[in-house]
């Protein structure tokens, strides 16, 4: 049985859609999937700044995805929900067909 869509629902989808448009976002929540990490290992394995990581991570705290773990005086982080890993292993498993006139160049309209 498909469950009923509510306005919660429908939030939180959105709130997965916004972080997912973000190529760094995506790429944390990818490597969250696979095991809680620090942000400085986050960033060194992403290839990013601190700060850019900083920014990202409490992006997808905002957004509920992840959850921020005080370990001393450090703060490690793993995705929020148990779902939300395979979830986004199910994602990748989507093949969507791309029309190549509508995503060629700074014309494309799918961004």
């Amino acid at each position: 049985m498909t469950p009923t869509a509510t306005l919660t629902h429908t939030a939180a989808l959105a709130r997965l859609g916004h972080a997912l448009s973000d190529e760094t976002r995506t790429r944390i929540l990818l490597t969250l999937r696979e095991a809680p990490a620090f942000p400085s290992d986050l960033a060194d394995a992403l290839g990013v700044s601190r700060q850019v990581m900083s920014n990202q991570l409490a992006c997808l705290r905002g957004c509920g995805l992840v959850e921020g773990v005080r370990e001393g005086r450090n703060t490690w982080y793993r995705l929020a929900d148990p779902h939300l890993a395979p979830a986004l292993d199910d994602l990748l498993r989507l093949v969507l067909v791309v029309d190549p006139d509508c995503c060629s160049g700074e014309q494309c309209t799918c961004a």
